[in-house]
């Protein structure tokens, strides 16, 4: 159970950063959303979902960013609970302009949720989809994706340990690891992947940047206890 787990908190070689509880509106005041996006806190827990009808396709989906900007070298770790399915849910992290831009910079492009805006747009990042129900293939087999834009190269994959809607109990602990080019990514403790960017096969190593949770219509999802640290 979560409450087995033994948190990074623990580890000598970690600072915090950035905490939020993710509780109430007052919280996420200064969020950035981009697509049609409801947010509510029923449980004291984020809730997030699509305003519109999957029928719409990617204009259906929406990205909600932190508004904060981390350094390279970071441990990043939140509290996931499926509520929902069909969907997919994705966190973006490293983000940042082509040109090293704050991603919430006023002057790149305008982002309204379509996923090709943020692979081929003016953004670099990493993406994690770790809760990949959104098509028959993905339900009947379920894997973490971890992509490197800009493009969309799938640079590792892992075995998705998160059950589906009728046997999920959250809260999943998932956590991400970036330091240089090493990215490894678990849940509740368990490794999902472990890969290593040299910087030239899918372009430079990427730095420092922001976070956003990504959602595809029709899944809701609950977020809580955000934590961002730097590592030592």
């Amino acid at each position: 159970m979560v409450n087995d787990i033994e948190y990074p908190e623990q580890e000598e070689n970690l600072k915090l950063l950035y905490h939020n509880p993710l509780a109430s509106a007052e919280d996420t005041a200064g969020f950035r959303q981009e697509g049609e996006a409801a947010v509510s806190f029923p449980l004291g827990r984020m809730r997030l979902e699509s305003k519109l009808s999957p029928e719409q396709g990617q204009r259906s989906n929406f990205v909600y960013w932190c508004p904060e900007t981390f350094p390279a070298d970071v441990l990043v770790e939140w509290e996931f609970w499926p509520i929902r399915e069909p969907g997919l849910a994705i966190l973006f992290f490293a983000a940042r302009g082509r040109e090293g831009q704050d991603v919430l910079d006023g002057a790149l492009a305008k982002r309204t949720g379509e996923y090709e805006l943020y692979h081929h747009g003016d953004i670099d990042a990493f993406h994690v989809s770790y809760f990949r129900r959104m098509w028959p293939s993905e339900r009947s087999f379920h894997t973490c994706n971890l992509r490197k834009s800009y493009g969309f190269h799938l640079v590792a994959q892992g075995a998705d340990p998160i059950p589906g809607i009728a046997d999920a109990a959250g809260p999943y602990r998932l956590s991400l690891r970036k330091q240089g080019g090493n990215v490894r990514f678990c849940v509740n403790r368990l490794p999902i992947f472990d890969w290593t960017d040299d910087g030239l096969s899918y372009g430079p190593l990427l730095g420092g940047g922001a976070i956003g949770f990504r959602q595809m219509a029709p899944l809701i999802a609950e977020y809580a206890n955000l934590k961002v640290y730097a590592l030592r």
